[in-house]
């Protein structure tokens, strides 16, 4: 019988990230053992690897010929883009057409995407011959600038893991690792000219055990340290070459040096013995800006620039609290000779100084936004990591900038709302947000765009201990991330995000047999309350289709879901993602607190921060609460340091006997319970009377939630209003002092 051969979609050549450009033609090429290879001299990189990936892979080793007789060929063509590639398959030819290295090495990711995910393990049984779809591949890259960072001095990890790292990288076409190598926590790189930042810097007599904003603290009494010779960088360097990547050190300044200076007391202001950090934060321990620590750290980068052959060096600049500088009488004559404004003037002679010292060896500076303070240096490159002003005020003084803003770029963050997911340091960052980010800010004239080099993904390892952990948080939202600046920002989000989700399920074997370690949140679900006619609907998604959903309300029978069910009661639900009969993911479970305001409206006199906006203005009275653990949720909202005025209608005129609410209160994380609240109340939304004014004692208290609960005389009311104000600034002494304080608000429960 004659069966019908089934179309091929893009989607099931799982190419990520996705080309500009993919015909899918009809039939394959047969590689086998007897196919023949042919590469123009200067594309050795991508010849190399490819050679080597069939080897371990495959077992195969293709015979070298001429180009008019090779079966696969990789050849120069000019009229290609900056690292862009074609990649033709037929019948007879593979063709991959570059006008540079990198677009040859780029074609080749490509085409290793279209063999077996199989190829990918070390050497095992090949059916031979293996089919490669047909196809006609145009692609470039939309930034030049594609990133991943890793820090190392929170935890180490050893020199075959950050290699691992490099090559999944070169694997999703991204082109620079961001090194961070020194930290408050352990210097992690040989400096020759001082061995104490290896027997001393390195090493911290033990470490935080739980989350930093847990109360009391603990520790775990165990030694921790680590460090590469520079024998490790330069076999880590050469093998980041061999995968056309740069990587880019950094070795921060003038903060996050209590390492270095604990070593080195004569770095710091008061010259005085200190521990190398056990905890996590951020230090007054800073570099004084004197004779001998800029003889230290020219001698530092010094060594440092003739291990790394890149352009750029990374000098940190961020979180540098200028408490020792007011104090010390150096800082402040500093000040007054060069007529500087201020400390923060300071911190910028400082990076200053050092930016013309690398500029002198031929290297170029890049620092966190920070940098921007108290004026730039001449020719730096700013990494805008607090949200993306830092970047639009650079890229209008015509400076390069790299966007990492939180909100999109921290890996860091937990992924998923799932309290099964492992402690993380705060926020929410899924893979869908990672996915919708826009390096280019709106702000910005075409000619100022041109400024924004690209992004980067960053994986601060406070609370990864593990190479498993660190995998983990970055994987996929690499591969988003990866899309981000290589296909460029998405212009229709949930379009372009379904298609990314169906490369991604079957990607995800291709990380399984090259043994990367990674989240699985694909059949997650995700529970909302919706508001149709006055009437309450619970509505249940999961990103990947054609799967099934299965819910039971109040333990009752499990039913299948077709469209949102109506909720008329608090009601606790649970739900699983089902295919072919087999549950998929973990059950997801909800509980709705159906009270007098959820069927209300909201209104906000100031919007929320965007990045813990989530669940946007109605989060606040949709009957579900927020993590008792967490604050980056769909539940909490957070503002920062500002008073906010919340108005409700609930609908009509209700008799209204108590309201409670629960603020989130974790001061090391700059996050205060707020100082008094007052509720008014109306029932034509014009004349307000006072209902209650509750002031808070004990502002110092370490509890993690603060819930307010206030018995309202019976009353019949249908407009509230409730002023929330705002801790103020955070006070000396505390995480953050001088910053405006967080407030963080859940739900508005009236009864």
């Amino acid at each position: 019988s004659c069966t019908k051969e089934k179309e091929v979609s893009i989607s099931d050549l799982a190419l990520i990230p996705k080309p500009q450009s993919v015909e899918i033609q009809k039939g394959n090429f047969e590689l086998d053992k007897s196919s023949t290879f042919y590469s123009d001299k200067e594309f050795e990189i991508a010849s190399d690897f490819f050679q080597n990936f069939l080897k371990k892979g495959a077992g195969i080793q293709l015979e070298n010929t001429s180009k008019n007789e090779a079966s696969i060929v990789v050849e120069k063509d000019e009229s290609q883009k900056s690292e862009g590639y074609s990649l033709v398959v037929s019948e007879k030819k593979i063709t991959i057409k570059a006008s540079d290295a990198s677009g040859a090495f780029y074609g080749i990711q490509t085409l290793r995407q279209l063999l077996p995910s199989s190829f990918e393990g070390s050497k095992k049984t090949i059916r031979f011959p293996i089919l490669v779809q047909n196809v006609n591949i145009k692609d470039a890259p939309k930034f030049k600038y594609r990133g991943m960072h890793l820090d190392v001095g929170r935890h180490f990890f050893p020199k075959e893991f950050i290699k691992k790292y490099i090559a999944s990288m070169a694997l999703l076409k991204m082109n620079y690792f961001h090194w961070h190598l020194t930290e408050d926590q352990g210097w992690r790189i040989e400096i020759k000219k001082y061995p104490r930042l290896t027997s001393h810097a390195a090493n911290r007599n033990e470490t935080l055990i739980g989350h930093y904003s847990d109360q009391p603290t603990k520790y775990d009494k165990t030694p921790y340290g680590g460090f590469y010779t520079q024998e490790d960088i330069k076999e880590i360097v050469a093998f980041a070459e061999k995968h056309n990547v740069i990587i880019i050190p950094e070795i921060e300044m003038p903060g996050h040096a209590q390492a270095a200076i604990s070593a080195y007391p004569e770095l710091g202001c008061t010259g005085k013995d200190v521990p190398v950090a056990t905890t996590w934060g951020v230090f007054e321990n800073i570099y004084c800006p004197n004779q001998k620590t800029f003889a230290f750290l020219e001698d530092v980068l010094t060594e440092v620039i003739d291990l790394f052959p890149g352009e750029y060096i990374h000098i940190g600049g961020d979180e540098a609290p200028k408490t020792q500088w007011k104090k010390c009488n150096h800082c402040q004559k500093l000040i007054k000779e060069h007529n500087l404004k201020d400390e923060h003037g300071l911190q910028s002679y400082f990076i200053q100084r050092m930016e013309k010292f690398l500029n002198s060896k031929g290297k170029k500076i890049i620092g966190w936004d920070e940098i921007l303070e108290g004026g730039l240096a001449p020719n730096a490159t700013v990494m805008s990591w607090r949200g993306m002003e830092g970047g639009i005020e650079a890229a209008k003084a015509k400076h390069g900038v790299i966007m990492t803003p939180t909100s999109h770029a921290y890996f860091d963050y937990y992924q998923s709302d799932s309290a099964e997911e492992p402690l993380a340091i705060g926020g929410l960052l899924p893979l869908k947000k990672v996915y919708s980010f826009n390096p280019i800010p709106k702000e910005l004239t075409n000619e100022e765009s041109a400024f924004i080099l690209g992004a980067q993904g960053n994986v601060w390892t406070e609370y990864m201990k593990t190479e498993e952990q660190v995998e983990y948080m970055a994987f996929p939202r690499m591969l988003a991330m990866s899309e981000v600046v290589w296909s460029g920002p998405s212009s229709n989000i949930e379009a372009d995000y379904s298609e990314f989700l169906l490369h991604l399920e079957p990607f995800l074997n291709r990380l399984k047999a090259l043994d990367i370690n990674h989240a699985n949140h694909l059949y997650e679900l995700e529970g909302t309350v919706i508001k149709k006619g006055g009437k309450l609907y619970y509505q249940l998604k999961t990103p990947t289709t054609g799967k099934d959903i299965f819910y039971q309300i109040n333990n009752g029978i499990s039913t299948k879901y077709t469209e949102p069910f109506s909720i008329s009661e608090s009601s606790s639900i649970q739900s699983q993602v089902s295919l072919n009969g087999e549950l998929l993911g973990k059950l997801y479970k909800d509980t709705i607190v159906f009270h007098q305001a959820i069927s209300g409206s909201i209104e906000l006199d100031i919007a929320p921060n965007k990045a813990y906006d989530a669940g946007g203005k109605d989060a606040l009275i949709n009957g579900i609460n927020g993590s008792d653990n967490r604050y980056g949720d769909n539940e909490w909202l957070g503002f920062w340091g500002d008073d906010v005025e919340i108005s409700l209608d609930l609908g009509e005129q209700k008799d209204i006997k108590s309201f409670k609410t629960r603020f989130y209160n974790a001061t090391r994380q700059w996050i205060y319970a707020p100082k008094e609240i007052e509720i008014f109340a109306s029932v034509d939304n014009v004349a307000y009377a006072l209902l209650k004014r509750i002031k808070r004692d004990g502002i110092e208290s370490e509890e993690r939630i603060v819930e307010i609960a206030t018995e309202i005389y019976p009353t019949k009311i249908r407009f509230v209003k409730i002023r929330v104000q705002n801790y103020g600034l955070i006070p000396e002494g505390k995480q953050g002092a001088g910053n405006k304080a967080w407030t963080f608000i859940d739900e508005l429960i009236f009864e």
